[in-house]
């Protein structure tokens, strides 16, 4: 995501002719999407995109968990 920001930054700003980017070659401002492509097709290719979902539900599920315990009264602290 950080790297289409500043591709996208990058385009506004060599469009309107702002600073130093104003000088620079296209290939220099678009290699920020080239970047982003390569790093959703390496996610996607090693299975840390799956795993992150995994983790994000896991971690919505055990949430529910603790919050239905508590809601219920089981869990009020440490056991004596």
């Amino acid at each position: 995501m950080w790297f289409l920001a500043l591709g996208l930054l990058g385009i506004a700003l060599k469009y309107f002719e702002v600073g130093m980017v104003a000088g620079w070659n296209w290939f220099i401002v678009l290699s920020p999407f080239a970047m982003a492509l390569a790093w959703w097709a390496w996610a996607d290719w090693s299975g840390y995109t799956k795993r992150r979902v995994m983790e994000r539900q896991d971690q919505r599920k055990q949430d529910r968990i603790n919050r239905q315990k508590t809601n219920m009264g089981t869990k009020t602290g440490p056991r004596r």
